[in-house]
């Protein structure tokens, strides 16, 4: 299939958005913090097939030291085709160059991004704002 994948923001359309995240199902983002993390990630990645946003991901990088690839989303109808790898590819592609390229994972899937390259790293440490829910989630421990 022939997909267009676009790396600018201007004509993305936050609500769709917003709602990929709802249905991948990745939970509830508001259109307004999407916007907000993307324009200020370095790295960002939407694809459609036609008119219909069915990927989308970004990488917060600082340009020399590190970038963190996150918040990828698939739609459900386009989830093991091979998209959910083309972007992390891609966004690892344009990350290149930094000391290190960091991945946030949801837990169970962490064999699809050692596939790809990725090692669980011993000392990531993370501070929730809904602590309580990230160690019901398995987040953190």
């Amino acid at each position: 299939m022939h997909y267009t994948w676009l790396e600018d923001d201007k004509n993305i359309d936050w609500s769709e958005a917003s709602n990929l995240y709802k249905i991948a199902p990745l939970g509830d983002k508001s259109a307004e913090s999407l916007q907000t993390v993307f324009s200020n990630s370095m790295f960002k990645c939407f694809v459609f097939d036609n008119n219909i946003l069915i990927a989308i991901g970004r990488a917060l990088a600082d340009g020399v030291d590190a970038s963190y690839i996150c918040d990828i989303a698939i739609h459900p109808n386009y989830q093991g085709q091979g998209l959910g790898k083309a972007m992390v590819n891609k966004l690892v592609t344009l990350s290149s160059g930094h000391k290190k390229i960091l991945l946030y994972a949801v837990p169970g899937k962490e064999g699809f991004y050692q596939q790809l390259g990725f090692r669980k790293m011993n000392t990531a440490m993370a501070i929730f704002e809904n602590q309580q829910q990230a160690i019901e989630n398995g987040f953190v421990s």
